[in-house]
């Protein structure tokens, strides 16, 4: 456990780092990491039991409303799709649904 506590705290400092480099660049109306959404988790919410439930997932830039953790039902799970869908809208991408999205809205992700 603590050699990988030891290797997801190196990986949440580069990430880190890379989002310190998004928002050092200008562009017009704000900085690069304004303009970007960029998504950091996993694939597996316990790793242990090899399960896709409750994704641990970090979403920054983009001008979404940041600072908080957001925890959903755990028992009756809001589907991974459902990010996709304001992410994709916010680009621009005149969708309604992702794969097997239920909403094109996710509780948490407002601006």
């Amino acid at each position: 456990i603590a050699e990988l506590t030891r290797i997801e705290a190196a990986e949440f400092e580069v990430f880190s780092e890379f989002l310190k480099k998004m928002k050092g660049i200008r562009e017009a109306g704000g900085h690069l990491l304004d303009h970007t959404a960029i998504l950091f988790g996993s694939n597996l919410g316990n790793a242990s039991a090899h399960s896709w439930r409750n994704l641990p997932i970090l979403v920054a830039g983009g001008g979404y409303k940041h600072g908080h953790h957001v925890a959903h039902d755990a028992k009756d799970n809001t589907p991974f799709a459902n990010l996709f869908v304001p992410l994709a809208q916010r680009m621009g991408v005149g969708i309604e649904k992702f794969g097997s999205s239920t909403k094109s809205t996710i509780r948490g992700l407002e601006s």
